[in-house]
């Protein structure tokens, strides 16, 4: 009767990159970024544990739901490393990435909704136009379409102005 079977502790690079289902190269690129990290073996061989694997799968989900590597590496930095992240650590990351992806999905809904009531006004400069002039920030430099004004005659360009006699967005 054949005895127990033993499961490798590390993984090569070429196994961990099909067992997630990334390429080489991105495995490298979350090396180089420090959300995961790897050892040598004695031959200098790239190698991983096994508990790799489920960082990988946070690293691709949090990337999907679009968090960024900075904050997912901050994230992780809270797992103690060499451990497998546990069902807890997970709830507690989610959770933190679900306000923060909910604060996006707020922001985008209502971009989209001054969007819709702004197309075809062409004003720009309005208090009341929040993607071109948030808090009417133009309305100080005077009525008119103050973008679109000509530079000073002596040359002088002030700031935002661009070279070819208007001011700059």
């Amino acid at each position: 009767m054949p005895g127990p079977v033993k499961v490798k502790r590390e993984l090569s690079v070429g196994e961990v990159a099909k067992r997630a289902g990334v390429a080489v190269s991105t495995l490298h690129f979350y090396e180089a970024k420090g959300l995961i990290t790897g050892n040598r073996s004695s031959g200098n061989q790239r190698r991983y544990p096994r508990e790799i694997l489920r960082r990988i799968a946070i690293i691709r989900v949090a990337q999907r739901a679009g968090i960024s590597l900075a904050d997912i590496r901050a994230a992780l930095e809270t797992v103690p490393e060499g451990r497998t992240p546990t069902q807890a650590d997970w709830r507690r990351l989610s959770t933190n990435w679900r306000d923060s992806l909910q604060q996006r999905i707020d922001s985008l809904t209502q971009l989209r909704d001054q969007l819709e009531s702004c197309i075809g006004c062409g004003c720009l400069s309005m208090a009341e136009c929040p993607l071109r002039n948030p808090q009417d920030r133009l309305g100080a430099d005077g009525p008119g379409p103050v973008l679109l004004q000509p530079v000073a005659k002596d040359g002088a360009m002030g700031e935002g102005d661009q070279p070819g006699g208007f001011k700059g967005a």
